[in-house]
C-alpha cells in the first residue's frame, strides 16, 4: 500500500493542466453500452475508478483499447449482463450499468454497490426509477435482478430527491425505451449534461438539456452510433488545486479547465479575499494577505459542491475567523476533521455543521485518508504544516487523482510516493 510523504512550507508557483472529469467519465462510459459501434473517447483521467469500470465493461464481454489520452471501447461483443460483487463492491459508480444493460437487453443484475464510506445513498430511486418505465425488480443474494423482456416503456418519474448517478442512469435507460420519458428534477450537473449532449449527438433527442425537466425520446432498443467525444474538465479537481494555490498563498494557474462549472467555488475564494483572473480555459489565483472566514452550505449544482467541502475546510483553518460549513447532502462526510485535528485545526462538530476557528498553526504528522476528498484536504493542509506529513491510505485518492504528486511536483512541493513498511 502507498503513502504520501509531504513537506510543508514549500513555495508553489507555476501550471498545473486539469485531467478530465472522473465523473463525467464513468457514466460516459457505461453509455458505450448503448452503441452499436466503437467508441472513441479522448481527455480520459488515468484514475482507478475508470480503470475498474473498464475492468468491469470487459468482464461483461466489451474490448477496451487504451489510447495515449483515452480508449476504445467496443461493447458489441458483449453477452454478459451479471456484474459481479468482486468489482463492484469497490466502487458505487457501477450501478451506472444497471440502466444501459436492461434497456439492451431486457435483463440484468447488479451486485449492491460498495465504494467510499461518506454516508449513505440510497439506489431505491433508480430502481423506482426503472419500474416506473416497466422492469420487474427483485433484489436477491445481495444482487439486483431487473427484468424488462419487452424492453423498457417512456413514462413520467419524478425524483423525490436529486440524484447525479440517478438521473444518469435513467437517462441511459431512456434512450432505448420505448416512447417519451419525461425526468422532472433532474440532477443539472455539468457531468450530467455532457451526457445527454453526447446521447443528442447519438441521434435520441433530448429537450431540457441543463435543466431540472427532461424529455427523452427513446430508440425502442435500436442501438446508437455514438461520435467520437472528449470529457470535459474535472471541476473538482480545478477546485482543488485552486484551494492549493489559496491555502498556500501562491500565484497558481490552471489551465485545461471550464470556469463556467466552477461558479460557486469561485465565488466562496474570492468572499475569502482572494484575486482571480479568469481566462476562456484557465484561471490563476493570486495569494491576499489576510484569508477571511466564509460559510458554506454544500447543495446540489449549480450550488456549493459536496466534493469541495473538505478542501475549503482545511481552507478554512487559514482564515482569520470562524469559518462555518454545513453539509446537507452526506450524513458522513465529516471524517477528515479528526485527522485535521490531529495536524493542529480547531474545528467543532454539531450534527451536520463544522465550525472552524482560524488561524491555526498545523503541524505536520501521521494522518489517514478516509475518502476520496477528505483526502486532498490533507494534502492541502500538509502544504502548509511545519515539519512533514504522511497522509496513509491513499487508494482513495488514486480514485479520482489524475497524477497529483507529479502535478504538485511541478508546482514545487516536495511530495513523494512511498511504500508503507519500507
Amino acid at each position: 500500500m502507498d503513502y504520501l510523504k509531504i513537506k510543508g512550507k514549500s513555495a508553489l508557483n507555476g501550471t498545473i493542466k486539469i485531467s478530465g472529469a472522473k465523473n463525467a467519465s464513468l457514466p460516459l462510459i457505461a453509455m458505450t453500452i448503448l452503441a452499436k459501434n466503437s467508441v472513441v473517447i479522448k481527455n480520459l483521467p488515468s484514475v482507478a475508478d475508470i480503470k475498474t469500470l473498464l475492468k468491469l465493461l470487459s468482464n461483461l464481454g466489451a474490448e477496451c483499447q487504451f489510447l495515449d489520452d483515452g480508449v476504445i471501447v467496443d461493447t458489441s461483443s458483449m453477452h454478459e449482463t451479471k456484474a459481479t460483487y468482486d468489482i463492484v463492491k469497490t466502487m458505487r459508480a457501477s450501478i451506472l450499468v444497471l440502466g444501459p444493460i436492461l434497456a439492451r437487453f431486457g435483463h440484468c443484475e447488479v451486485s449492491l454497490p460498495g465504494g467510499c464510506a461518506i454516508g449513505q445513498r440510497p439506489i431505491d430511486l433508480h430502481l423506482k426509477a426503472l419500474e416506473q418505465m416497466g422492469a420487474n425488480i427483485q433484489i436477491k443474494a445481495g444482487y439486483i435482478e431487473a427484468t424488462a423482456p419487452n424492453g423498457l416503456n417512456g413514462c413520467e418519474i419524478i425524483f423525490d430527491k436529486i440524484t447525479v448517478t440517478g438521473t444518469a442512469n435513467i437517462v441511459m435507460a431512456a434512450a432505448l425505451a420505448k416512447g417519451e420519458t419525461t425526468i422532472i428534477n433532474a440532477a443539472r450537473e455539468p457531468e450530467v449534461v455532457q451526457l445527454c449532449e453526447v446521447l443528442h449527438a447519438s441521434g435520441v433527442a433530448i429537450e431540457g438539456i441543463g435543466t431540472a425537466v427532461l424529455k427523452i425520446i427513446g430508440t425502442d432498443r435500436s442501438l446508437l452510433e455514438i461520435p467520437e467525444f472528449s470529457i470535459i474538465p474535472d471541476r473538482i479537481e480545478a477546485g482543488t488545486y485552486l484551494c492549493a494555490g489559496a491555502i498556500s498563498r501562491s500565484q497558481l494557474t490552471i489551465t485545461n479547465t471550464e470556469p463556467n462549472h466552477l461558479g460557486a467555488v469561485i465565488a466562496k475564494l474570492e468572499e475569502m479575499g482572494f484575486e482571480l483572473d479568469i481566462e476562456e480555459k484557465s484561471i490563476t489565483i493570486h495569494p491576499t494577505e489576510t484569508i477571511k472566514p466564509v460559510k458554506i452550505v454544500t447543495q446540489e449544482y449549480p450550488a456549493f459542491p459536496t466534493d469541495m467541502q473538505a478542501q475549503f475546510m482545511a481552507l478554512a483553518t487559514q482564515a482569520e475567523g470562524v469559518s462555518i460549513i454545513e453539509e446537507r447532502l452526506f450524513e458522513n462526510r465529516f471524517m477528515h476533521v479528526s485527522e485535521l485535528q490531529r495536524m493542529g485545526a480547531d474545528i467543532s462538530l454539531n450534527g451536520h455543521t463544522a465550525t472552524i476557528n482560524g488561524k491555526n498553526t498545523l503541524s505536520g504528522t501521521d494522518v489517514m485518508a478516509t475518502d476520496l476528498r477528505a483526502s486532498s484536504a490533507l494534502v492541502l493542509a500538509a502544504l502548509i504544516a511545519e515539519g512533514e506529513t504522511n497522509v496513509h491510505r491513499i487508494y482513495h485518492l488514486d480514485r479520482g487523482y489524475d497524477s497529483l504528486e507529479k502535478k504538485l511536483q511541478n508546482v514545487g512541493v516536495t511530495v513523494e510516493r512511498l511504500k508503507e513498511g519500507l
